[in-house]
């Protein structure tokens, strides 16, 4: 299959979406191209040549797509891995040009497009006239609930009636762009969607909702509530799971617990477990991150303590079996804890010895060949320590005792 590109014509293989920039390469410029590619030009200037030798991908090879200096212009050669291939010229050519195709599958065809020469008598611009016309109605801006639709202004050639450059039609006559409305009836009721709301949880599962509502369009601007009856496909849902993933483990904390101890500077303590999310599991503690790990011991203080103190024994037995005799005692200075201690006052130190009386019920033993000690045994040392054996009394009531003292 080949393609012949006469002089003074240029060719595309394939078509390429631009912006709208006008041939002065200047953003929303309305200058254009007439059809011999002159920018601004009224369509009267032809040129031609010609020629015919191989230029890409002759004698059975196959050239890297770039661009290529052929026949007065430049072609660019393009192959896409996954798009037909093309090549494109600005144009006008010089030669005569044949597109030709190998075939290795299946024929897909040729997309091409070109421009030809324009055939006309006269000598120039002075013998064409030029004059402003409205272009079809374009399409409504929106399909219902009111859009709008234009007639644009366009500068026409009247021998050929050809679009050229505004600026050969006289700008003071120019007539305004026709606009009217269009598609004016309601739009048929849908349903209105709004965005989902943040997830009410980052893990383990929570919700997310939104606003759906069955809306009809009135009109560009105005809008109507409807029952959800009125729309006829099923009513999105509102509300869903999201962050479904499991939480990592965390740290769980038992209660605190009494201050140690009852006075003065001390601890509490409490349990610190690595628990799952939904505190059914318990894990090693290394699978909880060590930088946030609460404490597990806290000072604390119940008040002052109180300071140590006498603490007195139980009284011994009188000394005397009949008449008036002595009874003892153990007085210890002790702290709030029951730990020896030497911070109490002596002015303070209750008395460990206090005068009794026994009632008399028999005589003494005056058997000088017999000597033991009467009382009981705790309280004949307490004779010996205090040196009451000089008297005649303890020593006959502690005889055993106080011999050799």
């Amino acid at each position: 299959m080949a393609l012949v590109v006469t002089p003074t014509h240029w060719t595309s293989v394939s078509m390429e979406s631009v912006k709208h920039v006008g041939c002065d390469n200047i953003l929303s410029s309305d200058a254009k191209e007439d059809r011999c590619r002159v920018c601004g030009g009224d369509g009267s200037t032809s040129l031609k040549s010609e020629g015919d030798d191989y230029y890409i991908n002759g004698a059975w090879t196959i050239d890297w797509p770039r661009k290529f200096d052929i026949a007065g212009t430049a072609f660019y050669y393009k192959r896409p891995s996954d798009d037909p291939e093309s090549l494109e010229a600005l144009g006008p050519t010089t030669d005569n040009l044949f597109v030709m195709v190998l075939l290795q599958e299946q024929n897909l065809g040729i997309h091409y497009k070109f421009n030809v020469p324009i055939q006309r008598t006269g000598s120039g611009d002075n013998d064409v006239g030029f004059s402003w016309h409205h272009l079809p109605w374009s399409e409504c801006s929106a399909t219902c609930a009111g859009g709008s639709q234009k007639q644009e202004v366009v500068c026409k050639r009247l021998d050929d009636n050809s679009v050229v450059q505004n600026s050969y039609c006289d700008s003071d006559g120019r007539p305004p762009e026709n606009q009217q409305p269009c598609n004016t009836e309601p739009c048929p009721p849908e349903w209105f969607i709004g965005d989902w709301s943040d997830c009410a949880k980052t893990c383990d599962g929570g919700f997310r909702t939104r606003t759906v509502v069955c809306i009809r369009k009135m009109g560009p601007a105005e809008e109507e509530t409807l029952a959800d009856i009125h729309c006829l496909t099923h009513r999105p849902i509102e509300r869903e799971t999201c962050n479904n993933q499991s939480c990592p483990p965390k740290w769980v904390t038992l209660d605190w617990s009494e201050c140690t101890p009852k006075c003065g500077p001390g601890y509490k303590h409490r349990i610190v477990l690595c628990k799952s999310s939904d505190l059914t599991k318990t894990f090693p503690p290394g699978l909880c991150p060590s930088h946030n790990k609460p404490p597990v011991r806290i000072r604390c203080s119940l008040g002052r303590c109180p300071p140590p103190r006498w603490i007195p024994g139980e009284w011994g037995q009188c000394s005397a079996h009949c008449g008036l005799g002595q009874q003892m005692r153990t007085v210890q200075c002790l702290s709030y804890t029951g730990q020896p201690s030497s911070d109490c006052l002596e002015s303070h130190r209750p008395a460990i010895m206090q005068q009794c009386e026994s009632k008399c019920d028999a005589t003494p033993i005056s058997n000088g060949d017999e000597c033991k000690d009467v009382n009981k045994v705790a309280y004949c040392p307490l004779v010996l320590k205090f040196k009451f054996c000089s008297r005649a009394y303890f020593r006959q009531m502690c005889c055993k005792t106080c011999q050799g003292h």
